[in-house]
């Protein structure tokens, strides 16, 4: 097995495009109220457990086990409407803590769309809570985001969802709304009263970073703090060979650098050195990627530094993030029944 290959940066640019969704966000600041991210994790109302059951079913034949994990409560384990996909944590985000955000995708048999949730996971009180993101128009009515998800980074306030095709949308932590309706059949504005289809919080989209070109594909997200200035790392899942990774340089203030246009280009890119990559993240010079080897089979983290390894991984492991202080690796999985953030040393 090959490590990773350098490839041209160039094919890695997004522009900056804002559209209405700041008209859309000072609507909601009208008729809504806004809440912070404290007052989310202070009202989590579900309950995760420390070293869960759950985590036998999703380890399966890993040896060794991971050194901690948090599962989720029996609903969100055994939904089959919401899938898990991508993971960051207060540590990207430069916070401390122990935060964790978990993005979920709807994939319904029936029914509505209901696009992308975020969970707030507080480790310390063992709760969470779910908050729709929303795209919210001029007048204030809002909408679900019907994209895949597949991974988020979190820096400073801000929250980067990667949309496959479309780039990153982004999301501010500094905007979540309570919504005033309890309806959970319904989305949207009707007279004064919002609802989010029974979610008491609502993030709606603040921007968006599209390709220039379509050369390039945003499976999964992580944050690289190590680099000379900190990065956002996209990559691209393929089931085949030839997935690509790249590392876009951070403002202070969590925007991607970009020119006086408005475009962003990457610093560097990388060849993947296998298929079917769910997640990736470096850190200290070193690559971690995790492989997916479906719904049965555990998958595998492989280690690319100065050698290149394969480790044991849970079964559906997805987006990768990590904690720097106590130099742990965290992703998250996917399937009905196995589901479980969890962590491995460095």
């Amino acid at each position: 097995m090959s490590g990773m290959t350098a490839v041209a940066a160039e094919p890695f640019q997004l522009k900056r495009d804002g559209g209405d969704l700041a008209a859309g966000v000072r609507a909601l600041e009208k008729q809504l109220k806004r809440v912070t991210l404290d007052t989310v994790l202070a009202k989590a109302n579900r309950v995760a457990a420390r070293k869960g059951a759950t985590g036998a079913g999703a380890f399966g034949t890993m040896r060794p086990r991971p050194v901690d994990w948090y599962c989720f409560d029996a609903d969100d384990n055994a939904v089959r409407d919401w899938y898990p996909q991508g993971l960051t944590c207060s540590s990207d985000a430069g916070t401390g803590g122990g935060t964790y955000v978990v993005s979920w995708y709807f994939k319904p048999e029936t029914g509505a769309e209901r696009g992308v949730r975020l969970s707030f996971l507080d480790t310390a009180a063992l709760r969470y809570r779910h908050v729709l993101l929303v795209r919210a128009g001029a007048d204030g009515d809002i909408a679900p985001i019907d994209i895949h998800a597949g991974g988020v980074a979190w820096y400073g306030d801000l929250l980067y969802v990667a949309d496959t095709s479309r780039g990153m949308r982004v999301f501010d932590t500094r905007h979540i709304f309570e919504v005033d309706g309890d309806d959970k059949t319904r989305i949207g504005r009707k007279g004064e009263v919002h609802n989010a289809f029974g979610y008491r919080y609502v993030m709606p989209q603040t921007g968006a970073w599209t390709p220039t070109s379509g050369g390039a594909r945003f499976s999964f997200a992580a944050i690289d703090r190590t680099t000379a200035t900190d990065t956002l790392i996209s990559g691209e899942y393929l089931d085949g060979p030839g997935g690509r990774v790249a590392r876009w340089p951070l403002n202070a203030d969590g925007t991607f650098r970009a020119d006086a246009g408005g475009v962003a280009s990457a610093l560097d890119a990388y060849r993947l050195p296998e298929a079917k990559i769910q997640g990736a993240l470096s850190h200290d010079g070193t690559w971690y990627l995790s492989q997916a080897a479906g719904a049965s089979r555990n998958g595998s983290l492989i280690v690319v530094g100065d050698t290149v390894r394969k480790r044991p991984y849970p079964v559906g492991p997805e987006d990768l993030t990590c904690v720097r202080d106590k130099r742990t690796l965290w992703s998250v999985t996917e399937f009905a029944g196995r589901r479980v953030i969890y962590g491995v040393p460095l």
